[in-house]
């Protein structure tokens, strides 16, 4: 638990409107921090995790936007920003796959998913870390990359690239923030029982050394960790959970 009022700090989580998202800001709730749940379409679902929220004795509020829309992005986070303060956490949650062997994947499959993923990094982190930096109260940011983006995976050269690419982000931006102390780190989930993976091929369950898939409440048990006062020299790291895939 962070030492000093942690009722004050806020918490942005992106794509919280179900799945790991939405377990990630139940359990951070439970630590009185107030958090915004985002969604980009699913607002009933942002409603849902709120309320669970609440019922878990914490505080929050929801906002909707598209991430790939910077202007709109820019707009509502500065608004948020100047009426409440600055965050003290984010977590970059929000992402799609469009799975597809590489010479069967569309452009729009190649644009949706490295644009949420990619410009929704920049999107959402570029306008709230400078008065994160400016509070001097340090920070937290956590990305939810993939195990995908460390080791590659078949049928996904899109979504391997983009969270790749957003543990690149992660490391260099760890290093630019570390004196301000705000930690920078990546959760990198392996296959995980939510929505995004129902159709799973039985070779590659025997490929997990664990032979199950991990739940949303263990990824954000990692992510709850990385939001603690204990993890406060922890940056610039990608923390696998994966059953032992890698």
């Amino acid at each position: 638990m962070p030492a000093d009022s942690p009722s004050a700090r806020r918490i942005l989580i992106t794509g919280a409107s179900k799945g790991i998202g939405r377990a990630i800001a139940i359990r951070l709730a439970r630590h009185a921090f107030d958090i915004t749940v985002h969604y980009g379409t699913d607002q009933k679902g942002a409603e849902e995790t709120l309320a669970d929220i609440v019922k878990a004795g914490g505080s929050g509020q929801i906002i909707g936007f598209d991430v790939r829309d910077g202007d709109t992005a820019r707009s509502k986070l500065h608004e948020l920003v100047s009426e409440h303060g600055p965050y003290w956490g984010i977590v970059i949650n929000a992402g799609i796959t469009r799975d597809n062997a590489f010479p069967a994947i569309e452009e729009q499959d190649w644009q949706d998913v490295t644009r949420i993923t990619l410009d929704g990094f920049y999107n959402v982190v570029h306008p709230l870390v400078m008065p994160m930096v400016r509070a001097r109260k340090g920070g937290r940011i956590v990305a939810m990359a993939s195990v995908s983006g460390v080791m590659g995976n078949r049928g996904q050269v899109n979504y391997s690239a983009a969270k790749a690419g957003l543990i690149g982000a992660v490391k260099a931006l760890a290093v630019e923030l570390a004196s301000r102390k705000i930690t920078v780190n990546a959760v990198a989930p392996g296959l995980i029982a939510t929505g995004m993976t129902e159709d799973i091929r039985p070779e590659v369950m025997a490929a997990i050394p664990m032979k199950r898939m991990g739940t949303a409440d263990e990824v954000s048990a990692a992510v709850d960790f990385l939001f603690s006062e204990e993890a406060g020299y922890i940056t610039r790291q990608v923390i696998g959970v994966n059953g032992g895939l890698i």
